[in-house]
């Protein structure tokens, strides 16, 4: 087992931990929005990290190209879905809010 190898599997360790991380976040945190950073965050820094692992036990240029445009575009739909769900429970609470300002 040389170098790469090992450094492979602290990487790839590393990246199920932040994914456990975030799979727990999305459990346990208390609103739509801290659920979101925690799914958003932890899981792209645990795809970043198993990435990593794996482009350095990779054989060739394609095989890590495939791996960065993975990543990358998980990184593009992620953050556009926490957008889409972040500014449409804005758009609830204030539609919400309207409605209990007229009910006084």
């Amino acid at each position: 087992m040389n170098i790469f190898e090992i450094l492979s599997i602290i990487f790839c360790l590393c990246g199920g931990i932040f994914f456990l991380g975030g799979t727990v976040g999305l459990i346990r945190f208390p609103d739509t929005y801290s659920r979101l950073h925690a799914l958003t965050k932890a899981d792209n820094l645990g795809l970043g990290f198993t990435v990593l692992g794996l482009t350095l036990v990779s054989s060739s240029v394609p095989e890590i190209l495939k791996l960065v445009l993975i990543w990358t575009l998980a990184l593009i739909s992620s953050s556009s879905a926490c957008y889409f769900i972040g500014n449409h429970m804005f758009q609830i609470k204030k539609t919400v809010s309207r409605q209990n300002e007229s009910n006084f």
